[in-house]
């Protein structure tokens, strides 16, 4: 099934971009319409993308219940920066709060391939810089490559180890199974995040200030631990019914190559550190190996 082809600008003033999302203005006011998928737009045309098989530190995550939760800033604040550089904004101004305050240049011109939106009305897509290559013209039905994947700004966050895999199913698997590999050569370079992870080896949070300012860990998990100590109002970092929270949710998944259908807190550990008495939570599985279901 070939993705569609919408060229269009990116423009940042007003908006908060972080490492894994960012606003895009088609060219056409009918691209939504012709290519078949349902998005939330702004006056202006303007729609939110979500980029597909990558996940940012949170910069700025609200749970259900409580306040607004943050990771590291250093990768979190960072990959929003690597992010608008590689879409040619060269110098950006934010406020104390993230949002772009002055951008040079205002917009910049690039293209996505996408096929769908997600059910908050973000079209999920492979966002590129510049003009699309020669032969591919705004609305038309592309078939992406790997080579066409590499010039996308998904692969080179992931590369330089800015961002986390986070694959959903409806991702090729010939472009899943590139990305994994990208991820794990990052991961043996000790790029970016991948210097610091602390999701497969294992964590204690013993505060939550070390939750939000110093581990880095994946953003999935992060914000499950958020919704979880959000419902605590003592401020408190008691863990041990974190796997049974995680049991109540629906984060339906399948692992790869070995195709086990299952959900994340059977992948995810809770078990007294004997060192500190605390619980330590380690994802079992490695982030590229795991396939979450679109909800």
């Amino acid at each position: 099934m070939p993705l569609t082809l919408i060229t269009g600008t990116y423009r940042v003033v007003g908006a908060s971009p972080d490492g894994d999302s960012v606003r895009f203005y088609p060219h056409s006011p009918q691209a939504w319409r012709r290519a078949g998928i349902t998005v939330k737009a702004n006056r202006a045309g303007g729609v939110q993308l979500r980029l597909d098989a990558i996940d940012a530190l949170e910069t700025h995550y609200t749970p259900p219940h409580g306040r607004q939760w943050h990771q590291r800033a250093e990768f979190g604040r960072g990959a929003g920066d690597a992010l608008l550089h590689e879409l040619g904004f060269a110098e950006v101004t934010r406020d104390a709060d993230g949002t772009v305050t002055a951008a040079s240049p205002t917009q910049t011109d690039g293209y996505i391939l996408t096929r769908f939106a997600d059910k908050y009305g973000r079209a999920v897509a492979m966002a590129f810089a510049g003009a699309p290559p020669a032969g591919q013209t705004d609305g038309a039905a592309v078939f992406l490559d790997v080579d066409g994947l590499h010039r996308s700004v998904n692969h080179r966050l992931l590369a330089a180890g800015w961002v986390y895999p986070t694959f959903y199913s409806k991702l090729y698997v010939d472009l899943r199974a590139d990305l994994a590999a990208t991820t794990a050569a990052a991961r043996r370079a000790a790029s970016g995040i991948w210097k610091l992870d602390a999701t497969t080896a294992g964590f204690t949070v013993t505060s939550r200030a070390q939750l939000t300012d110093d581990l880095v860990i994946l953003p999935k998990l992060f914000r499950r631990l958020a919704e979880y100590l959000a419902l605590d109002e003592t401020g408190g970092v008691d863990l041990a019914g974190f796997g049974d929270f995680l049991a109540a949710g629906d984060d339906a998944l399948f692992t790869v190559p070995a195709g086990h259908a299952t959900a994340l807190d059977t992948l995810v550990r809770v078990r007294t550190d004997p060192a500190s008495g605390q619980e330590k939570v380690t994802l079992t599985v490695a982030p590229e190996h795991i396939v979450f279901l679109e909800g």
